[in-house]
C-alpha cells in the first residue's frame, strides 16, 4: 500500500511539474499573440488603401497591355503556403496541410515558408521549389523574396498563376485555412465607391499597373503572414490553456486516489489494532 501511495505522488509531482510549463507556455503565447495582433492590424490600413488603389486603377485602365493580368487557361498555378516552425500549437498545422491537400495539385510547384511543412511536403512528393525557409519574425523584405520568385517565374510564362494559402484569423478561438488568387489580378470592381472621379494618369494606367501589381502582391502576401502567424500563436495558446486545464484535472483525481488509498490504509491499521486487542 505505501508503495502504491508513493507512486501516486510521484505522479502528482511529474504532472505539477507539466503543469508549470503549459501555465509558463501559455503566458508566452498570450504575450505574442498581442504583439502579433497589433502588427496585423495596423498593416491592414495599409493593405485595404493598396487593394483600393489597384482596382481603381483596373477599373479606367486598358488592362490588356498589362503583364499581370493575362488571360490565359490556369494549367500551373504556383501556390505560397505557410506553416509553422514549431509544434505543440493545437491542430493548427494538420488544418492548414489538410487543407493544402485538397487544393493543390502534387503536380503544381510549391513555395512553402515554415519548417513544420517542408518533411510533410517532400514525403508526399509535392512539387516544391523552395528551400527550407522559418516563418517566424519574418521582414517584408524577406516576404519579398520569396514572392519576387513566382512573380520571376510567372512573368517568364513558367507558371499561369499565384496563389496563397494561409490561416484566416477571425477571433483568438476563430482561424480557418483560406487560399487567395494574387495573380492574374480579379478585376472586381464591387468594393468601389458609387461616385465616379475620371482621373487622368501619367504616364498610362497600364504603365502604372505594371509597377504597382508586383507590389500589391507583396503587401497581400505580407498580410496573409501576419495573419498566419496570429492564429498560430491564437492555436497555441488555446492548446497551452487545455492542457494546463487538463494537468488540473489529472491532479485533481490523484489527489482523490491517493487520499482514498491512504485512508484505506489507515482504516486497515485501525482493524488490526482492534483485531490484536480482541485477541488478547
Amino acid at each position: 500500500m505505501a508503495t502504491g501511495k508513493q507512486a501516486i505522488k510521484r505522479r502528482i509531482r511529474s504532472v505539477e511539474a507539466t503543469k508549470k510549463i503549459t501555465q509558463a507556455m501559455e503566458l508566452i503565447a498570450t504575450s505574442k499573440l498581442k504583439r502579433q495582433k497589433e502588427k496585423m492590424e495596423q498593416n491592414r490600413e495599409y493593405a485595404h488603401v493598396m487593394k483600393n488603389v489597384v482596382t481603381k486603377i483596373l477599373s479606367t485602365s486598358y488592362v490588356d497591355e498589362v503583364v499581370w493580368m493575362k488571360k490565359q487557361e490556369d494549367n500551373r498555378p504556383l501556390t505560397i503556403v505557410f506553416t509553422s516552425d514549431l509544434g505543440l500549437c493545437g491542430g493548427y498545422n494538420s488544418n492548414m496541410l489538410r487543407f493544402f491537400r485538397q487544393k493543390v495539385n502534387p503536380k503544381h510547384p510549391v513555395l512553402l515558408i515554415g519548417l513544420k511543412g517542408y518533411s510533410w511536403l517532400r514525403n508526399r512528393n509535392f512539387n516544391l521549389i523552395s528551400q527550407l525557409m522559418k516563418s517566424d519574425d519574418l521582414s517584408f523584405q524577406e516576404i519579398s523574396t520569396v514572392v519576387n520568385k513566382g512573380l520571376e517565374l510567372f512573368e517568364k510564362g513558367e507558371i499561369t498563376s499565384i496563389n496563397v494559402l494561409f490561416t484566416h484569423f477571425v477571433n483568438s478561438v476563430t482561424f480557418e485555412p483560406h487560399m487567395v488568387k494574387l495573380l492574374p489580378v480579379d478585376e472586381d470592381f464591387s468594393t468601389l465607391d458609387e461616385t465616379h472621379v475620371e482621373t487622368i494618369f501619367e504616364p498610362s494606367g497600364a504603365s502604372i499597373l505594371n509597377y504597382l501589381i508586383p507590389m500589391y502582391v507583396r503587401s497581400v502576401t505580407y498580410s496573409c503572414w501576419l495573419e498566419t502567424k496570429t492564429s498560430e500563436q491564437a492555436s497555441r495558446r488555446m492548446a497551452m490553456e487545455s492542457a494546463t486545464d487538463n494537468a488540473e484535472e489529472i491532479i485533481d483525481k490523484l489527489v482523490l486516489q491517493y487520499n482514498q488509498s491512504r485512508q484505506a490504509a489507515i482504516t486497515q491499521e485501525i482493524s488490526e489494532i482492534v483485531a490484536g486487542a480482541d485477541a488478547l
